[in-house]
């Protein structure tokens, strides 16, 4: 039987991830090609043919998905697999509308094919949009387990946007880890927040591989933590589920993909944010909850904030630099930093959009409801580059930093600086910690 044809829609993380597990060994099938999108600059790679497999000597081109309907005819395509996150249920079926009218079958792959099984316990932890709060849940959890004396390892949803042979399996200890793989400004906010506090985290292309290096990692590993990206469902067959949802953001927990499905799976579910959301916004989200997960564990929390020099902030001419994957596809239009602003009395919050430079700007023609907020883009040199010209560009008094990394060790601001900090904080009860416990009498040998 002749090979069905397949391109993979993707963004340089799951699509890699459902070729290593579905199709890279499978004879049945012939995938021609990958796309990308959301990401700047991924597209005209190759899939290498060391990391493909051997029936693909060649590798695999990637493309750009607007080129999406000329593939499918020019490469006789039979299957398109849909595999990429963050996205509304309107987006992804107009991709469906897309391939469907070019002639080809639209698909979605789900965790019975793609999730690898551990050969240590694992807990996970997702979340039904970008930017609800994933990072500080997951330190939550490795805080509980190591307090249990337990070794935890980290592994972060994949980011590779560099040379995919180099990222097939990446192993962060230290904040030198972070230059030696030559870390996107995405890469250091997940990373830097767990090596600063002493903690492992792996990440790269082939996540079984990743997997069993992460489990036989030099310090030691009694648990895996999966510190999920966007929206995904994890690669990992999980024996705790952890999602994270946001009242600032009601409604989107039952309309993006596939942060419905994050939602159904979930063991806990983590209702963040409820210091600064409205009791109406809550109260939908609890709602929603109830309607698709009523078995669920509901935790509330909050992620109150930390500001180092507040002092220089109330009264000020303030430029707010926040998270840039929750700005442009998670479509906040509020974070951290914002909201520190706010709280210690900004005077102004600066508009950077008439300042901004080259990639930069180019983001903000985009993504054009951002507002009166810098996105930290730095997917590359010169995405970075632009980033710091951005800032100085900008007259303002202070830059309020809500980025969950160190920024000055990469950039150089000619302005005052102050920094934003934030964890996950339990409001009464239950907590995390019961079911942690919970976990660690069911899944860890003694």
């Amino acid at each position: 039987m002749a090979r069905k044809n397949v391109l993979i829609i993707g963004a340089a993380g799951r699509d890699f991830h459902n070729f290593n597990t579905y199709y890279r060994d499978n004879a049945n099938y012939n995938v021609v090609a990958f796309t990308a999108a959301q990401i700047p600059d991924i597209d005209g790679r190759k899939y290498p043919k060391e990391l493909a497999g051997e029936l693909y000597p060649d590798g695999i081109p990637i493309f750009a998905e607007a080129e999406l309907e000329r593939l499918i005819k020019d490469m006789k395509v039979d299957d398109c697999v849909f595999a990429y996150s963050d996205v509304t249920y309107q987006q992804v079926m107009g991709k469906s509308a897309i391939v469907n009218t070019a002639g080809a079958n639209f698909i979605l792959l789900g965790a019975k094919d793609t999730q690898v099984k551990s050969t240590k316990p694992v807990i996970a932890v997702g979340a039904i949009r970008t930017g609800c709060g994933k990072s500080q849940t997951s330190r939550r959890v490795i805080e509980l387990l190591m307090e249990a004396g337990l070794k935890v390892v980290a592994i972060r949803h994949p980011m590779p946007y560099g040379d995919l042979n180099e990222q097939k399996v990446q192993r962060f200890a230290t904040i030198e880890d972070l230059a030696k793989h030559k870390c996107t400004i995405e890469e250091m906010e997940e990373y830097e927040p767990h090596v600063s506090r002493g903690n492992v985290i792996y990440a790269g292309v082939d996540y079984e591989a990743i997997l069993r290096a992460a489990e036989n990692d030099p310090k030691g590993c009694d648990v895996i933590l999966w510190d999920g990206g966007n929206n995904d469902f994890p690669f990992y067959k999980s024996d705790m589920l952890i999602t994270v949802v946001d009242p600032h953001r009601p409604g989107h927990e039952l309309n993006f993909y596939p942060g419905e499905a994050t939602l159904r799976m979930a063991d806990v579910v983590v209702i963040n944010k409820m210091d600064s959301a409205s009791p109406e916004n809550i109260l939908t989200v609890r709602q929603n909850i109830a309607k698709v997960n009523p078995n669920a564990l509901v935790v509330d929390g909050a992620s109150p904030l930390t500001i180092d020099k507040p002092e220089l902030v109330r009264g000020k001419k303030c430029l707010v630099v926040e998270d840039g994957p929750t700005l442009t596809h998670g479509h906040m239009k509020i974070g951290a930093g914002t909201v520190a602003a706010q709280k210690c009395g900004a005077g102004e919050l600066v508009d950077p959009r008439p300042y901004a430079v080259g990639k930069l700007a180019e983001t903000f023609k985009i993504y054009p409801n951002i507002g009166t907020l810098l996105p930290a883009m730095g997917y590359g040199d010169e995405q970075k580059a632009d980033l710091e010209k951005t800032i100085n560009n900008t007259p303002c008094d202070v830059v309020v930093i809500g980025t969950p990394f160190d920024i000055n060790r990469i950039i150089k601001i000619n302005k005052p600086c102050v920094k934003v900090g934030y964890d996950l904080q339990e409001i009464g009860t239950p907590t995390l910690a019961g079911p942690i416990k919970e976990f660690i009498a069911k899944y860890v040998k003694k």
